[in-house]
């Protein structure tokens, strides 16, 4: 009797701790809206963890645990109010003035606290990746307070540091506090100034999960996840904003090839060599209903929505030989009008040369050669390579890809670009 009272506990514990990895950022986000103090938010929501592991057992999990939840992490909050108010006055102070002042306080407080906060976990978004944070320490912060993801598996993920990465999201909420933010969703045209910071973050995460800067793995699949999973929350919240929808077709499309980007030895597999059999319908389908609804709101020329169209032209294709590449070149020069930048030309490079011929490519990424930003950048004498190889230049193909591989720290894109390497003979 005791083995199985001991199994229904342990069941009732997952339960309740999955039930808290649901609702934790939904929590520590309306709280923290409230105490004005991520940390503080933080505490709280783990403090009503605690009651309900206490009392869930008993009781059973209730028919609403978000709502159960969210109610206990209130009540703490409120005592911690009370408490903090009868340090700073004198007890007879608050005997006086409990009755009057303070009740109606708290009673404010539990009001405004049980308002329609429809966009509250909107809020902790736009405060965790507000740009007054950097872009790594913005990261960072939404993987642990939205993404729910520990310092380690943030550390990990990242190839950094345990202590580097909990310094960071340190450092992000005292600044939040010093700032004076509120955890509220800007309106008017700060809206739009501040959404673009909040798309970068979001698709800084999924591409450090789908091409991998350092390290042995090329792909980080969990950081695509949960970079998938807010994209999906802010789409939910934001349904009318195209670059969100337009963010999150690229996301799910790009998605979609995970599993067929390396082999089963773990070695990178060039897109026109992958088996799209191993492609995720779901997610290709998911991120085309995305692009249209963004393009339905006239956001077809949005950077992320153009983007979204490009790996689009890949999806549909269903073998490497049917790619419309006419029309990936046209996108491209779209997207060069719309968001210019080194990398942009180099990937217009690539389409160029895969719709007009090789030397078209070359001529393209020669003019690229004086880009700073390009300078140790690994794609550039990558796609050089490519273009040369095709073009039958085999010995200056072979020294592109070695220059690709001494410059890129992902060891799978390594592997990859010495073997290239050896192809193209001694």
């Amino acid at each position: 009797m005791t083995e199985y009272a001991g199994m229904a506990e342990s069941e009732t514990h997952q339960a309740i701790e999955a039930v808290y990895r649901m609702e934790r950022a939904r929590l520590i986000a309306g709280l923290a809206r409230m105490v004005r103090d991520v940390d503080r938010a933080e505490e709280l929501a783990q403090e009503a963890l605690l009651i309900a592991l206490s009392e869930w057992p008993r009781s059973g999990v209730p028919n609403n645990p978000g709502a159960w939840l969210m109610a206990a992490a209130k009540r703490r909050a409120i005592d911690g109010m009370r408490r903090e108010t009868m340090r700073a006055r004198k007890h007879e102070e608050i005997a006086r003035e409990i009755d009057g002042e303070t009740d109606s306080t708290i009673e404010e407080i539990e009001a405004a606290m049980d308002d329609d906060l429809g966009d509250e976990l909107l809020g902790l978004i736009f405060t965790a990746c507000h740009p007054v944070l950097s872009a790594d320490a913005r990261a960072a912060l939404t993987l642990r307070l939205v993404g729910g993801l520990t310092t380690d598996e943030i550390a990990r993920a990242f190839l950094s540091a345990e202590p580097t990465i909990a310094q960071r999201i340190v450092r992000a909420k005292k600044m939040i506090g010093n700032a004076g933010l509120a955890f509220e969703v800007p309106r008017g045209a700060e809206l739009a100034v501040r959404l673009p910071s909040v798309l970068e973050v979001i698709y800084l995460i999924f591409n450090e999960g789908y091409a991998a800067t350092a390290g042995e793995d090329l792909i980080r699949p969990a950081l695509c996840a949960e970079a998938q999973r807010v994209g999906r929350i802010l789409a939910g919240l934001m349904p009318q904003e195209s670059e969100v929808l337009g963010l999150l077709a690229l996301m799910e499309i790009q998605a979609s090839r995970l599993a067929a980007r390396t082999g089963p030895d773990g070695r990178f597999v060039p897109l026109p060599e992958q088996h799209r059999a191993r492609w995720d319908r779901l997610l290709i389908r998911r991120g085309l209903e995305a692009l249209l609804r963004a393009e339905a709101l006239g956001g077809a020329d949005g950077p992320y929505a153009l983007q979204a169209a490009l790996a689009a032209c890949h999806a549909r294709a269903r073998t490497a030989d049917e790619t419309d590449w006419r029309r990936i070149a046209a996108l491209y020069d779209r997207l060069r009008e719309i968001m210019p930048s080194p990398v942009v030309d180099l990937n217009r490079a690539v389409a160029h040369s895969m719709t007009y011929g090789p030397e078209a490519g070359l001529a393209l990424v020669d003019e690229l050669a004086d880009a700073a930003a390009l300078r140790n950048y690994a794609p550039l004498p990558a796609a050089r390579g490519d273009f040369l190889f095709r073009a039958g230049r085999l010995g200056e193909a072979r020294a592109q890809f070695e220059a690709a591989a001494s410059l890129t720290r992902n060891e799978t894109e390594r592997a990859f670009l010495l073997e290239r390497a050896g192809r193209c003979g001694s």
